[in-house]
């Protein structure tokens, strides 16, 4: 049996999951923790997620207990990954920086993005960018 794949899964594809119930990041978002894959956190990405659906809570409709509740959800069924280096900068946003260089420290070869350009010269560094559809249908959860 193939282990399920490990990703980090970009901010905004977080905050577009939670400010709507359609789409392929709910989709995603509602099949973590459920075998098909696995998310990569790291301290950083995590205060990430929590700044950002807090600044969205208007559009996500999300308290900041709920924001609490969704993160405490994500992090033990997630691979806690520390970084112990930096090489930034590499990408032209410092915050996707963030988000490759712990995709290098867990062994993700994914990052599931909206913003797949933003993410040129990542496969140099063995990580491709893959919206949430793409990531989805590659993993058979979506046709």
């Amino acid at each position: 049996m193939v282990d399920a794949p490990r990703v980090v899964v970009d901010t905004m594809v977080v905050v577009a999951g939670l400010c709507s119930r359609q789409g392929a990041a709910f989709r995603l978002l509602s099949e973590i923790g459920r075998g098909k894959f696995e998310i990569a956190l790291s301290v950083p990405l995590v205060l990430e997620y929590e700044d950002a659906l807090l600044r969205h809570s208007a559009a996500t409709g999300l308290s900041t207990k709920d924001v609490e509740a969704v993160l405490d959800y994500y992090c033990p069924v997630g691979h806690l990954q520390s970084i112990f280096f930096l090489w930034r900068p590499l990408l032209p946003d410092p915050k996707d920086d963030l988000v490759l260089e712990l995709a290098v420290a867990a062994s993700c070869r994914i990052v599931v993005t909206y913003n797949v350009r933003d993410f040129r010269g990542s496969e140099g560094l063995g990580v491709s960018a893959q919206p949430p559809g793409d990531f989805l249908r590659a993993i058979g959860v979506l046709s």
